[in-house]
C-alpha cells in the first residue's frame, strides 16, 4: 500500500492531467477492482466494462478525493458503488430475478473428485449472486478481499457496525444456499 504523502502526489497529478498517474493509478489497483466487480456482477465481460467505467468515474471525480481514506479506499468506494448502482439498475429494469438457467440446473452436490472442487467453486459463484447487493459488497470486500470492517463501511459508506451485520448476514445466507449447516458439514 501507499502512504498519505504518496497518495496526495499522485493524485494531484491526475487531477492536473498527467497520463502517467493515471497509468500508475490504473497498474497498482486494477486487478483488485476487476476481481471485486467480477464477484460482485459474476461475469467476466461486465467486470471488464465496469473496470472501464471506475476508471472513468476516477478520471471524472479525482477532484473529490481529499484525502481523507486512502486512494485505494477511496477507488474500491467508487468501483463498490458503481458495482452496486449497475446491480439495482439491472434488478429494476428485471424486475425479477432472471437467472432462469440456474433454475433449469439440477442441484449439484459435494464431490470428492477432481471435477468437485470446479462444481463447488460454481455453487459458490451461485450464491454468491444470490446475496442481496449490500451483503455480498461488505462479504467480498471483508471476506474474500480482506479489508478490515472499518475500511469496508467507508468503501460502502455505511457504519462499522452495518459491515459487520452484512458479512455475518452474507455468511449465514451462503451455508444456507451452498446446504452447509452451523459446523460445516453438508447436508444429505
Amino acid at each position: 500500500m501507499t502512504s498519505h504523502a504518496a497518495d496526495m502526489r499522485l493524485a494531484a497529478r491526475c487531477r492536473a492531467g498527467d497520463l502517467a498517474a493515471f497509468e500508475e493509478l490504473y497498474r497498482v489497483h486494477s486487478a483488485r477492482l476487476y476481481a471485486v466487480a467480477y464477484r460482485m456482477l459474476g461475469h467476466a465481460e461486465d467486470a471488464e466494462d465496469m473496470l472501464q467505467e471506475i476508471f472513468l468515474l476516477a478520471f471524472r471525480k479525482m477532484a473529490s478525493f481529499k484525502g481523507d481514506a486512502s486512494l485505494g479506499t477511496w477507488l474500491y468506494r467508487l468501483g463498490v458503488n458503481a458495482c452496486l448502482d449497475r446491480l439495482r439498475s439491472k434488478a429494476r429494469r428485471n424486475d425479477q430475478h432472471t437467472e432462469w438457467l440456474d433454475d433449469d440446473l439440477p442441484p449439484v452436490h459435494a464431490r470428492t473428485d477432481a471435477g468437485g472442487a470446479v462444481l463447488h467453486r460454481l455453487d459458490l459463484e451461485r450464491a454468491l449472486r444470490e446475496l442481496p447487493p449490500g451483503c455480498r459488497a461488505a462479504f467480498l470486500l471483508h471476506d474474500v478481499e480482506g479489508f478490515e470492517h472499518r475500511e469496508v463501511a467507508t468503501m460502502l459508506g455505511i457504519a462499522e457496525g452495518t459491515s459487520k451485520s452484512q458479512v455475518h448476514k452474507a455468511r449465514l445466507r451462503l451455508r444456507s444456499l451452498l446446504g452447509r449447516d452451523t459446523t460445516g458439514g453438508t447436508r444429505a
